[in-house]
């Protein structure tokens, strides 16, 4: 009974309600933003750099080096010697060296040159058709074959460089083999191929036969911009050799490492710094710093939820103290016909803690659809998507907490104002 009049006064007044209710949602949804980002950006972040102690790579930023070879969301310092690198690889020290030579891409998505470890890394299985085993034969990642309706067997041209609208290299095909299982992490959004495909697409191509195939009508890709037929990528296939992995003064992108001896970690970025013209740098030490930046814009975001709460929890204040005034002849006839101190007392904090409530309910959704949209961007732009739906138990219960603290705290005075209230001076008043 007392919640149901609760209900019904707090929409006495529903502009000042709406006020309420709208400024405790905003901070509601921006915690609830921050909350879901930090904890799915981290995880993401952390699960990529399992099983890697060190990438191997140009000179340059050692951040930049790991977000282009890790998370393949920057562009690369530059090439290393294929040569050189091998030397490091093939070290003592190393349980596990994957190479990588980025270079082209498909309508936006990256084209990697690697081998099996690399999907092995990520607990990716062929969930169609086979891996790669020979030059131009690809494995598309699950997201890359969704969004782009690709299966095994299409074949289509890649683009040079990181822009889609890149330079179309139209001398060979890549035709896909295998699509990989989904896994959650960066190799979802990737194509892979053997390193020599990479080689071989950049190679010289200036005593090529003219393709007399070329441009002819035959099987595409319904969505693929680029004609390809079976003929003309018959026909490339037998232009020239297939590169191998023993060709001379070839360059790659990056190498990742994962040591046997944990030392190797910490004494090898000073001595391949000293020794050769390449770096190794700690995916742990730069996300780390990459963090400590990003949680330095969380704070912030934060620190201006909880102002906003905090407004709104004068605006409850005000709303209630205000209320008050004008229904004390009210309560002092709910005295009167039974209603005791306490009933009033809780009456005040019900209608506060059902503002509160309902804040923090549409506030929770709000920010779900907030970070629906931040992961539309970030999908487009980084190739990474964050989970709207997902709840943190333990942090959004304490936000819930919080937010009924706010109510209570907001309502403290005038709840004790009507506990206090005389009736018979009020009436006298009246």
């Amino acid at each position: 009974m007392i919640a149901k009049l609760a209900w019904r006064n707090i929409w006495f007044k529903p502009l000042n309600t709406l006020l309420s209710i709208i400024l405790l949602a905003s901070s509601v949804a921006i915690i609830t933003v921050l909350i879901l980002l930090q904890k799915q950006f981290e995880e993401k972040f952390s699960s990529n750099i399992d099983g890697v102690d060190l990438v191997l790579g140009a000179q340059g930023s050692p951040m930049q080096l790991i977000l282009s070879s890790v998370y393949h969301i920057d562009n690369p310092t530059g090439n290393i010697s294929y040569d050189s690198a091998k030397v490091w690889m093939n070290h003592p020290f190393i349980e596990k060296a994957i190479p990588l030579a980025f270079g082209d891409n498909y309508r936006g998505f990256k084209i990697v040159g690697t081998n099996s470890d690399y999907l092995d890394k990520y607990k990716a299985k062929i969930s169609k058709g086979k891996l790669f085993n020979k030059n131009f034969e690809v494995v598309v990642g699950s997201e890359v074959a969704q969004k782009l309706n690709l299966k095994v067997g299409d074949t289509f041209f890649g683009s040079h460089g990181d822009a889609a609208e890149g330079e179309v290299h139209e001398h060979y095909a890549y035709k896909i083999s295998g699509i990989a299982s989904s896994t959650g992490s960066v190799i979802d959004n990737l194509i892979l191929c053997n390193i020599p495909s990479v080689w071989q697409m950049h190679g010289t191509h200036e005593e090529e036969i003219e393709n007399p195939a070329h441009g002819e009508k035959g099987h595409v890709h319904e969505e693929d911009e680029h004609v390809h037929t079976e003929a003309c990528n018959h026909n490339h296939e037998h232009q020239e050799t297939d590169m191998t992995l023993n060709e001379p003064n070839m360059e790659i992108t990056a190498v990742l490492l994962k040591f046997r001896n944990k030392m190797g970690i910490v004494m090898w970025p000073r001595i391949i710094a000293q020794n050769t013209k390449m770096q190794a740098a700690s995916p742990a030490i730069e996300i780390n710093r990459l963090f400590s930046l990003f949680g330095i814009g969380l704070k912030a975001l934060e620190y201006l939820a909880y102002a906003i709460m905090l407004i709104s929890g004068i605006s409850i204040f005000i709303a209630l103290y205000n209320r008050l005034k004008e229904r004390k002849y009210e309560f002092a006839l709910m005295r009167i016909n039974g209603a005791s101190r306490l009933q009033l007392l809780s009456l005040i904090m019900i209608e506060s803690l059902i503002l509160c409530f309902v804040g923090f309910i549409f506030g929770t959704i709000f920010g779900r659809f907030a970070l629906g949209f931040i992961s539309n961007s970030a999908e487009d732009d980084f190739k990474m998507a964050f989970n709207p739906l997902e709840i943190v138990w333990e942090k959004e219960t304490m936000l819930l907490i919080a937010t009924l603290a706010v109510g209570i705290i907001a309502a403290l005075i005038p709840a004790i104002k009507a506990y206090q209230l005389n009736i018979s001076k009020t009436l006298a008043n009246a």
